[in-house]
Protein backbone atom coordinates (compact mmCIF):
# COMPACT_ATOMS: atom_id res chain seq x y z
CA UNK A 1 0.00 0.00 0.00
CA UNK A 2 1.24 3.47 -0.83
CA UNK A 3 2.57 5.40 2.01
CA UNK A 4 0.23 8.35 3.19
CA UNK A 5 1.77 11.32 3.24
CA UNK A 6 0.62 13.30 6.39
CA UNK A 7 0.47 17.60 5.54
CA UNK A 8 0.26 20.34 8.00
CA UNK A 9 -0.26 23.78 7.83
CA UNK A 10 0.77 26.40 10.38
CA UNK A 11 -1.10 29.44 10.41
CA UNK A 12 1.69 32.23 13.26
CA UNK A 13 2.32 35.72 12.28
CA UNK A 14 5.36 35.82 14.59
CA UNK A 15 8.54 34.92 13.13
CA UNK A 16 10.47 32.87 16.01
CA UNK A 17 7.55 31.24 16.95
CA UNK A 18 6.39 30.03 13.33
CA UNK A 19 10.03 28.86 12.96
CA UNK A 20 10.19 26.74 16.22
CA UNK A 21 6.65 25.35 15.84
CA UNK A 22 7.50 24.43 12.33
CA UNK A 23 10.77 22.65 13.28
CA UNK A 24 9.06 20.04 15.97
CA UNK A 25 6.10 19.77 13.23
CA UNK A 26 8.68 18.31 10.85
CA UNK A 27 9.75 16.24 13.18
CA UNK A 28 6.52 14.60 13.03
CA UNK A 29 4.40 15.22 10.17
CA UNK A 30 5.67 14.40 6.20
CA UNK A 31 4.76 17.94 5.27
CA UNK A 32 4.34 21.59 6.77
CA UNK A 33 3.10 24.51 4.82
CA UNK A 34 3.50 28.04 7.02
CA UNK A 35 1.67 31.24 6.57
CA UNK A 36 2.08 34.31 8.26
CA UNK A 37 -1.62 35.36 9.40
CA UNK A 38 -4.77 34.17 8.40
CA UNK A 39 -5.71 36.30 4.93
CA UNK A 40 -2.30 34.13 3.68
CA UNK A 41 -3.69 30.94 5.18
CA UNK A 42 -7.10 30.95 4.07
CA UNK A 43 -5.53 31.60 0.42
CA UNK A 44 -3.23 28.44 0.85
CA UNK A 45 -6.39 26.33 2.12
CA UNK A 46 -8.57 27.37 -1.05
CA UNK A 47 -5.69 26.35 -3.62
CA UNK A 48 -4.92 22.82 -2.07
CA UNK A 49 -8.79 22.08 -1.99
CA UNK A 50 -9.06 23.06 -5.77
CA UNK A 51 -5.85 21.22 -6.31
CA UNK A 52 -7.43 18.52 -5.06
CA UNK A 53 -5.44 18.51 -1.85
CA UNK A 54 -5.82 18.70 1.59
CA UNK A 55 -4.44 19.39 5.27
CA UNK A 56 -4.73 16.74 8.01
CA UNK A 57 -4.18 19.36 10.66
CA UNK A 58 -4.32 23.39 10.74
CA UNK A 59 -2.40 24.55 13.76
CA UNK A 60 -3.39 28.01 13.96
CA UNK A 61 -2.98 31.23 16.33
CA UNK A 62 -5.80 33.23 17.08
CA UNK A 63 -4.82 36.67 17.39
CA UNK A 64 -3.08 37.70 14.16
CA UNK A 65 -3.27 40.86 11.49
CA UNK A 66 -5.02 40.76 8.22
CA UNK A 67 -7.35 37.91 9.56
CA UNK A 68 -8.27 36.45 12.78
CA UNK A 69 -7.76 33.11 13.86
CA UNK A 70 -11.21 32.43 14.47
CA UNK A 71 -12.76 33.88 10.77
CA UNK A 72 -10.08 31.41 9.19
CA UNK A 73 -11.15 28.66 10.89
CA UNK A 74 -14.82 29.75 10.01
CA UNK A 75 -13.89 30.17 6.15
CA UNK A 76 -11.98 26.75 6.14
CA UNK A 77 -14.61 24.60 7.50
CA UNK A 78 -17.18 26.11 4.84
CA UNK A 79 -15.02 23.68 2.38
CA UNK A 80 -13.81 21.45 5.05
CA UNK A 81 -16.42 20.77 8.38
CA UNK A 82 -14.29 17.90 9.45
CA UNK A 83 -10.99 19.71 9.56
CA UNK A 84 -8.90 19.24 12.52
CA UNK A 85 -7.54 21.98 14.44
CA UNK A 86 -4.76 22.88 17.21
CA UNK A 87 -4.70 26.77 19.10
CA UNK A 88 -2.09 28.46 20.04
CA UNK A 89 -2.27 31.37 21.48
CA UNK A 90 -0.83 33.96 23.66
CA UNK A 91 -3.80 34.59 25.58
CA UNK A 92 -6.42 31.54 26.74
CA UNK A 93 -9.27 33.86 25.81
CA UNK A 94 -13.50 32.61 27.57
CA UNK A 95 -14.86 33.97 24.79
CA UNK A 96 -12.31 32.37 21.73
CA UNK A 97 -12.90 28.97 24.27
CA UNK A 98 -16.47 29.81 23.67
CA UNK A 99 -16.29 30.25 20.07
CA UNK A 100 -14.47 27.00 19.77
CA UNK A 101 -16.35 24.60 21.60
CA UNK A 102 -18.14 23.18 18.12
CA UNK A 103 -15.13 23.38 16.29
CA UNK A 104 -12.65 20.05 15.57
CA UNK A 105 -10.03 21.59 17.74
CA UNK A 106 -8.20 19.01 18.91
CA UNK A 107 -6.02 20.97 21.40
CA UNK A 108 -5.48 24.74 23.28
CA UNK A 109 -1.98 25.20 24.17
CA UNK A 110 -0.49 29.07 25.48
CA UNK A 111 2.44 30.60 24.90
CA UNK A 112 5.25 30.32 26.11
CA UNK A 113 5.04 26.28 24.65
CA UNK A 114 5.28 23.12 26.65
CA UNK A 115 7.00 21.61 24.62
CA UNK A 116 6.51 18.16 26.03
CA UNK A 117 2.74 18.71 25.96
CA UNK A 118 2.69 19.66 22.54
CA UNK A 119 4.60 16.70 21.24
CA UNK A 120 2.20 14.28 22.77
CA UNK A 121 -0.71 16.06 21.81
CA UNK A 122 0.37 16.16 18.06
CA UNK A 123 1.89 12.66 18.16
CA UNK A 124 -1.84 12.06 19.38
CA UNK A 125 -2.93 14.08 16.05
CA UNK A 126 -0.82 12.10 13.51
CA UNK A 127 -2.19 8.72 15.01
CA UNK A 128 -5.96 9.78 14.26
CA UNK A 129 -5.04 10.85 10.86
CA UNK A 130 -3.45 7.81 10.04
CA UNK A 131 -6.45 6.09 11.65
CA UNK A 132 -8.71 7.77 9.26
CA UNK A 133 -6.56 7.74 6.17
CA UNK A 134 -5.38 3.94 6.35
CA UNK A 135 -8.79 2.30 6.74
CA UNK A 136 -8.25 0.88 10.46
CA UNK A 137 -11.46 2.19 11.68
CA UNK A 138 -14.39 -0.75 12.55
CA UNK A 139 -15.87 -2.25 9.61
CA UNK A 140 -19.40 -1.71 10.89
CA UNK A 141 -19.11 1.76 10.55
CA UNK A 142 -18.51 2.25 7.32
CA UNK A 143 -21.15 1.51 4.37
CA UNK A 144 -20.16 0.38 1.07
CA UNK A 145 -21.23 2.64 -1.66
CA UNK A 146 -20.06 1.21 -4.96
CA UNK A 147 -16.89 -0.36 -5.54
CA UNK A 148 -15.03 2.82 -5.46
CA UNK A 149 -16.69 4.69 -2.71
CA UNK A 150 -17.52 3.87 1.26
CA UNK A 151 -18.81 6.24 3.90
CA UNK A 152 -17.89 6.37 7.45
CA UNK A 153 -21.12 7.12 9.64
CA UNK A 154 -19.79 7.92 12.80
CA UNK A 155 -16.88 10.61 11.61
CA UNK A 156 -19.77 11.27 8.59
CA UNK A 157 -16.90 11.09 5.97
CA UNK A 158 -16.86 10.02 2.00
CA UNK A 159 -14.34 7.99 0.45
CA UNK A 160 -13.26 7.14 -2.44
CA UNK A 161 -10.80 3.92 -2.27
CA UNK A 162 -8.41 5.21 0.54
CA UNK A 163 -8.84 8.87 0.06
CA UNK A 164 -10.97 11.67 1.65
CA UNK A 165 -13.22 13.29 -0.62
CA UNK A 166 -13.23 16.74 0.36
CA UNK A 167 -16.87 18.23 0.91
CA UNK A 168 -18.23 21.88 1.51
CA UNK A 169 -20.59 22.35 4.93
CA UNK A 170 -23.53 21.70 2.47
CA UNK A 171 -22.67 19.29 0.37
CA UNK A 172 -22.10 17.07 3.17
CA UNK A 173 -25.27 18.00 4.49
CA UNK A 174 -26.69 17.02 1.47
CA UNK A 175 -24.60 13.52 1.04
CA UNK A 176 -25.89 13.39 4.88
CA UNK A 177 -29.63 13.34 4.32
CA UNK A 178 -29.33 10.74 1.61
CA UNK A 179 -27.75 8.45 4.17
CA UNK A 180 -30.29 9.26 6.70
CA UNK A 181 -32.68 7.89 4.29
CA UNK A 182 -30.80 4.98 2.32
CA UNK A 183 -32.57 2.87 -0.05
CA UNK A 184 -35.43 5.83 -0.15
CA UNK A 185 -35.93 8.58 -2.93
CA UNK A 186 -35.76 11.68 -0.93
CA UNK A 187 -37.78 14.86 -2.30
CA UNK A 188 -35.72 18.17 -3.11
CA UNK A 189 -38.13 19.86 -0.48
CA UNK A 190 -37.02 17.67 2.25
CA UNK A 191 -33.27 18.45 1.11
CA UNK A 192 -34.26 22.23 1.38
CA UNK A 193 -36.03 21.90 4.45
CA UNK A 194 -32.98 20.11 6.09
CA UNK A 195 -29.65 21.60 4.85
CA UNK A 196 -31.18 25.28 4.14
CA UNK A 197 -33.92 25.03 6.91
CA UNK A 198 -35.91 26.94 3.94
CA UNK A 199 -38.50 24.94 1.67
CA UNK A 200 -38.97 27.84 -0.23
CA UNK A 201 -35.01 27.65 -0.98
CA UNK A 202 -34.64 28.68 -4.98
CA UNK A 203 -34.33 25.38 -6.92
CA UNK A 204 -31.24 26.62 -8.77
CA UNK A 205 -29.74 27.15 -5.53
CA UNK A 206 -30.02 23.51 -4.55
CA UNK A 207 -29.02 22.49 -8.25
CA UNK A 208 -25.99 24.03 -7.81
CA UNK A 209 -24.83 22.37 -4.86
CA UNK A 210 -25.53 18.59 -5.69
CA UNK A 211 -24.18 19.32 -9.16
CA UNK A 212 -20.73 20.49 -7.20
CA UNK A 213 -21.16 17.13 -5.42
CA UNK A 214 -22.42 14.48 -7.85
CA UNK A 215 -18.91 16.07 -9.75
CA UNK A 216 -16.94 15.26 -6.91
CA UNK A 217 -17.88 11.36 -7.26
CA UNK A 218 -18.39 11.03 -10.65
CA UNK A 219 -15.69 8.32 -10.62
CA UNK A 220 -18.59 6.10 -9.91
CA UNK A 221 -21.52 8.16 -9.15
CA UNK A 222 -23.81 6.83 -6.68
CA UNK A 223 -26.09 9.20 -6.07
CA UNK A 224 -29.33 8.47 -8.88
CA UNK A 225 -31.73 11.48 -10.04
CA UNK A 226 -35.48 10.14 -10.36
CA UNK A 227 -36.77 13.14 -12.40
CA UNK A 228 -39.72 15.07 -10.52
CA UNK A 229 -39.32 12.82 -7.74
CA UNK A 230 -35.90 13.48 -5.88
CA UNK A 231 -32.58 11.70 -4.75
CA UNK A 232 -31.00 8.45 -3.61
CA UNK A 233 -28.88 6.18 -2.79
CA UNK A 234 -29.35 2.71 -3.31
CA UNK A 235 -29.47 0.01 -0.55
CA UNK A 236 -26.64 -2.81 -2.17
CA UNK A 237 -28.12 -6.09 -2.54
CA UNK A 238 -24.99 -7.86 -2.71
CA UNK A 239 -22.95 -7.14 0.61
Amino acid sequence: MKKYITRVLLVEDEDVARKTLSFYLNTIFDEVVTACDGNEASMIYKKNFDENKSFDLVLTDLKMPNKDGITMIDEIRELVPNQRFIIVSAHKNEDDLLKLINLRVLGYFVKPLNIDNMMEMLKKAKDEVLEDNLGTKKEENLVTLNSKYTYDRVNNKLYCEQNIVKLSKKELDILMVLMDNLGEVVPVEKFKEIVWNDINTNDSAFRTVMKRLKDKIKEDDFIISHKGFGYIIEKRLDI
